[in-house]
């Protein structure tokens, strides 16, 4: 799996690979094998190109707190695809306006507005599955819907246009 972490206003890309109960990890160029054991709610055993730490690990709103060996970390773990649709999907700001692209291809499964209706910032505009994972985008300003030009069932590309808001 791929993933992004966010550590010191710093986006580093992750993948990671199971193998045989282990796990290879490749942060950036560096690649390392690491065996993690959760033997408490919030305590973590690893096991790191043959050192052994202790990890206390505590979530709140999307961050993890680690603290290990006397450090303290704050992380946000995000899987890649999901912050590709989150960052690029929300849609692009233009003048009194927001204009909702789909950040990769997939097929819209739900339209949650009709043009004319007014949202907030926050409402579901439209849903779409890409890559077996359903994606409720949302308004990110209050506003009118000016279009929609999708249907459910449609299949889009990245960069085609679901709905305008104004």
């Amino acid at each position: 799996m791929r993933f992004v972490a966010e550590l010191d206003a710093q986006a580093l890309p992750v993948e990671v690979t199971e193998v045989a109960g282990r796990f290879r990890v490749r942060v950036g160029d560096e690649v390392v094998e690491v065996d993690a054991r959760w033997p408490a709610p919030g305590r973590c055993s690893l096991l790191i190109a043959g050192a052994a730490y202790a990890a206390d690990v505590t979530e709140k709103d999307g961050w993890f707190t680690v603290d290990v060996a006397g450090e303290t970390y704050r992380i946000r773990v995000e899987e890649e695809t999901r912050r590709l649709l989150r960052r690029r999907g929300s849609g692009v700001r233009q003048a009194g306006g927001q204009v909702l692209v789909a950040p990769m291809p997939g097929r819209v499964v739900h339209i949650a507005v009709r043009e004319g209706q007014a949202v907030k910032a926050g409402d579901g505009l439209v849903v779409v599955e890409a890559m077996k994972m359903e994606n409720e985008f949302k308004a990110t300003l209050d506003g009118t819907v000016k279009e929609v030009r999708v249907r459910v069932g449609q299949t889009v590309d990245a960069g085609d246009v679901l709905v305008v808001v104004g």
